[in-house]
């Protein structure tokens, strides 16, 4: 494999780790019926709140921290309107994306430009030394590998345990699980808290360890992928992380295509990688192939405990 085919792979990790990271979060809130569309404001405050606490401790994990303490507050608010008041749910998500925006561009502009650290690139042992797979997979940084742990951790957790059976039993028929005496709007809550905390962590691989800066706006659309992939990848973590890597694919190529002057206009470069995955959303989302996705069947709709 040559060494341009490698950094190209490589580049698609990482361009796809934060998409990865706040589809794993809208994958446990759409799980258990709630829908948030307010990745991409998420992201926004994680990667202004990862990248400001990073520069000022010098301690990337701290940023780190905060950036997922600063998403679950956003989720917290979500989750208070969405469920505990039963607001629309598109309208809140909505909202919160516009007050994240808002908000992270009005508190970051003292720090556009200003120079910063975060995570580097650590070889992993034995491992980063692999032909082909190890720079691909393991010649990355710590937030990486951790997205690494975070897939299988958030299958076993959705798919082997009492907790994510009760997710999932919420997200079909909240009614059923209700009367087996599951707390449907606490476990409701917990997942799009949960939801926030991930995207925030995305947020934060933006700002601290794919540029190490702020800029305005950074994400780029990335949180409205989030939400497309997580149809995509039916809403199951392991075809999450496919999809996200595909995502970040496309990105790389289209970044590879510029630098190398293929003689393709910059602007449809691009959007490459966003009018792939609304290409890919169309083809999901075919009536036929919503009967396979099997997505969760009280999905975005408000649960009144009766009786």
């Amino acid at each position: 494999m040559s060494p341009i085919t490698l950094a190209v792979l490589a580049a698609a990790v990482r361009a796809g780790t934060p998409v990865l990271f706040a589809t794993l979060g809208e994958i446990f809130a759409e799980r258990s019926g709630v829908l948030n569309l307010g990745v991409e404001g998420m992201m926004l405050v994680g990667a202004l709140a990862g990248f400001v606490f990073t520069a000022r401790t010098g301690n990337p994990w701290f940023g780190a921290v905060v950036a997922a303490a600063a998403g679950a507050g956003l989720g917290a608010i979500h989750a208070v309107l969405s469920v505990t008041l039963r607001a629309n749910q598109v309208a809140s998500g909505l909202a919160l994306t516009i007050f994240g925006t808002g908000l992270s561009a009005f508190l970051g502009r003292s720090y556009i430009g200003v120079p910063g650290t975060g995570f580097q690139t650590i070889s992993f042992p034995l491992l980063g030394q692999l032909p082909a797979v190890g720079p691909v997979f393991f010649q990355q940084d710590p937030l990486v590998y951790l997205s690494y742990l975070a897939v299988p951790a958030a299958w076993y957790t959705l798919y082997r345990t009492r907790w994510g059976l009760q997710v999932r039993a919420v997200g079909e028929s909240p009614e059923a699980a209700d009367a087996m005496g599951v707390d449907v709007a606490r476990l409701r809550f917990a997942c799009v808290v949960l939801g926030g905390t991930l995207a925030g962590l995305g947020g934060t691989f933006l700002s601290t360890a794919y540029t190490s800066m702020w800029i305005e706006n950074m994400t780029a659309g990335r949180g409205w992928i989030a939400v497309a992939l997580v149809i995509f990848a039916t809403w199951d973590p392991l075809r999450a992380a496919f999809g996200a890597y595909l995502f970040g694919g496309v990105n790389a190529l289209q970044l590879h295509l510029q630098a190398t002057g293929a003689g393709v206009p910059t602007y449809l470069l691009l959007m490459a990688p966003y009018a792939f995955t609304i290409v890919v959303l169309v083809l999901a989302s075919q009536g036929a192939a919503r009967k396979r996705l099997g997505a969760p069947a009280a999905l975005s709709v408000p649960y009144t405990r009766t009786g």
